[in-house]
């Protein structure tokens, strides 16, 4: 159905032409008290219409009082879908709108963009929901149909009682926030610093690079990840408009898009950043020794120690907890060799507060808890080892100078057993996800293995191969077929030491054979899980995250790197399991949505908001305490809770709090809520 015929084939009720002689002013007068609404139902295709009868629905809605036009037409998202809606506005005088089709989040801004451009209030504009809530979950045509008049019935009472809103304007700080300082974070903070505005680059450890940092090789091209990964830490670290914030964390985040104000705490190194040349001596003379972190445990740093040998900013730090001086009071040999005189003991944490427009969380991932998988004997059999320890191992810059050594002895193993999906997909472990780039890298470290032992042999145990991307699939066949890994379908049952072996028992369900296999080493494929803290820094930005902890996009298809959260933005690892390019990717996505928001001199604030009837409140609080936004704030003066609208997200928390019914939702008020119960009761 075209447009054209969707204004033919229209049903208008018998108010849809003044009576003859009615003046512009009459009319005005009229419209007050008896609502013009114009309903408009989308066939979606056959998303809705092969489950509900629209032309019935049409004939149905057109008796309502107060609807003076109804029509449907197969996509009302169209181009001509929405031309049509601003004609009918203007020819019909409309002054409510009510769009049948799918779910608000999808379009609710196309239509109210379209009512607008009619000349309507965009905040008249309503729409209901009889896709999602509809046809897509009834198969009876008649029930369906039927439950879609019930949805626009409601709908339209709702819309009778709507106010015209007003957005309201904000200035914009064009600055911005990067948290983590991974390969995600680096390229957002370079492509907004490209485009012109300041970046703080932050991260909790004391040096940038994050898990990239770490490794030996990438796949599918096998480059060097030092050679492609270092001139982007270089070049992050020499930009004019970066500013680096290392060995530093976020304490909390005021304010709204476009006017966050971020308090950080800037941890003591113990090591003044402006003197310290990173020649390191004091980390040479120190006499104490841990294991390093960077390393996976698999050599030891110093209590003073630079992460790596690449590190930005190249400046030591104290470990405070190894650190002889601050455990026993003796020691500062560090101090006595430093010719810079940069050690500072005394030194203590500093509280900055800075002001930023947007944040974006790119705060990586972590590799699943050694203790979950006892019978790998992961933590307890030092030749057990996960996939970032071979990384460092096949680093060149890594413990072992890129060679491959077995932990326990430093020989060569001859026969590696990779043992994927360690924590995926594994309800019993509460990990139901795929790690999604497990499969990749353990074909990597198959092939580099055979790389490295010419005489070797990997065998790699695995569910189901999962190689989606360029190149991947044919990266996963040359594993099998030019480096001779064994690929075995089945799940490891048990790992144990048998002499210098580690005998790793398992089923090839494609033979429908028990495997036993005397390896040198085994390497597992653990889940990748979101870094630890994030729960606590989501509560501070006022976002959300999903049920594995893994933060919470505004929509999984159509705004995949914002969140609810109005200028906070999502890139890489936080949000899912990634590679390198698709997290490469999201942070050129992320960095866009900054720079497009940086475009405007003002912002819009949605007028959706709560408000609060001062008569009514008792002043008892506990919608502050609700509200996740800090939107609600104490009158000391009249005793009363008032609403900052610019931080309020209209989410309604504190309006289920309210004992009084103090509190309302502009446009979704108690009486419009009720009249829509009634409606189909």
């Amino acid at each position: 159905m075209t447009a054209e015929q969707a204004l033919v084939n229209s049903t208008e009720t018998a108010s849809a032409q003044p009576a003859n002689g009615l003046t512009d002013t009459d009319a005005a007068s009229s419209a007050r008290q008896a609502p013009r609404v114009g309903v408009f139902i989308c066939h979606c295709g056959i998303n809705i219409a092969k489950t509900v009868d629209v032309e019935r629905v049409t004939a149905e809605i057109a008796k309502e009082p107060n609807v003076v036009f109804a029509t449907n037409y197969t996509y009302v998202c169209s181009t001509p879908g929405q031309e049509m809606i601003v004609e009918t506005i203007k020819s019909h005088r409309l002054d409510r709108l009510v769009v049948a089709s799918c779910s608000p989040k999808m379009h609710e801004t196309t239509f109210r963009r379209a009512a607008a451009k009619g000349g309507l209030n965009p905040f008249l504009c309503e729409m209901a929901n009889i896709r999602e809530q509809c046809s897509w979950v009834h198969e009876d045509r008649e029930q369906a149909t039927q439950k879609a008049i019930e949805i626009i019935h409601t709908i339209l009472e709702k819309v009778k009682g709507d106010e015209a809103l007003e957005v309201s304007q904000v200035s914009i700080t064009r600055r911005a926030l990067v948290i983590g300082a991974g390969i995600a974070g680096i390229q957002t903070a370079l492509d907004i610093a490209n485009g012109g505005h300041e970046v703080l680059l932050l991260d909790r450890y004391p040096c940038i690079g994050g898990n990239m940092a770490r490794l030996g090789e990438t796949f599918p091209t096998l480059d060097c990840a030092s050679c492609i990964f270092t001139p982007k830490v270089v070049e992050a670290a020499q930009a004019e408009n970066i500013t680096l914030l290392t060995y530093s964390e976020i304490e909390e985040v005021t304010g709204s898009v476009g006017n966050f104000e971020v308090t950080i705490r800037r941890k003591a190194r113990s090591v003044d950043e402006s003197k310290c040349t990173g020649c390191g001596l004091c980390i040479e003379k120190c006499p104490t020794k841990v294991l390093s972190e960077f390393d996976r445990g698999m050599t030891t740093r110093k209590a003073i120690y630079i992460p790596f040998a690449q590190a930005v900013p190249n400046v030591a730090t104290i470990d405070k907890e190894s650190c002889r001086y601050y455990k026993t009071g003796k020691c500062k040999v560090c101090q006595k060799f430093c010719q810079a005189d940069a050690i500072v003991f005394d030194q203590e944490d500093e509280m900055i507060t800075e002001k930023v427009g947007a944040i974006i969380a790119a705060t990586g991932y972590e590799l699943l808890s050694k203790d979950v998988y006892g019978e790998y004997g992961y933590g307890q059999y030092p030749d057990v080892i996960d996939g970032l320890q071979l990384e460092r191992m096949l680093s060149a810059a890594g413990p072992t100078t890129g060679e491959i050594r077995r932990p326990s002895d430093g020989e060569v193993p001859k026969e590696v057993v990779f043992i994927q999906c360690v924590g995926s997909r594994d309800d019993s472990k509460g990990i139901s996800y795929c790690s999604k780039i497990c499969c990749m890298y353990t074909a990597k470290h198959a092939r580099l293995f055979k790389h490295r032992v010419h005489d070797g042999q990997a065998y790699v145990f695995y569910m189901d191969i999962r190689a989606g991307g360029k190149r991947y699939e044919e990266f996963v066949k040359q594993a099998i077929t030019e480096d001779d890994a064994v690929y075995l379908r089945g799940r490891v049952s048990k790992v144990y030491p048998r002499g210098k072996k580690l005998i790793v028992r398992g089923a090839d369900t494609l033979s429908g054979t028990q495997i036993e296999i005397a390896a040198d080493m085994v390497v597992l494929a653990c889940a990748i899980v979101p870094s630890p803290g994030v729960e606590d820094l989501a509560r501070k930005l006022r976002i959300g995250y999903d049920e594995n902890k893994f933060f919470a996009e505004a929509h999984v298809k159509l705004r995949p790197v914002e969140t609810n959260t109005a200028g906070v933005f999502l890139a890489g690892a936080c949000q899912a399991p990634k590679d390198i390019p698709d997290t490469v990717a999201q942070a050129g996505c992320a960095a866009a949505k900054v720079l497009s928001l940086f475009a405007h001199d003002h912002l819009t604030s949605e007028p959706v908001v709560a408000w609060v009837d001062e008569e009514v409140c008792s002043g008892c609080g506990l919608c502050i305490k609700a509200c996740s936004y800090d939107a609600r704030k104490m009158d000391q003066r009249k005793r009363v809770a008032i609403v900052e609208e610019v931080l309020c997200q209209g989410c309604g928390a504190c309006i289920s709090a309210c004992p009084n019914s103090s509190c309302e939702l502009k446009n979704f008020r108690s009486d419009q809520i009720v009249a829509m119960v009634d409606a189909v009761t």
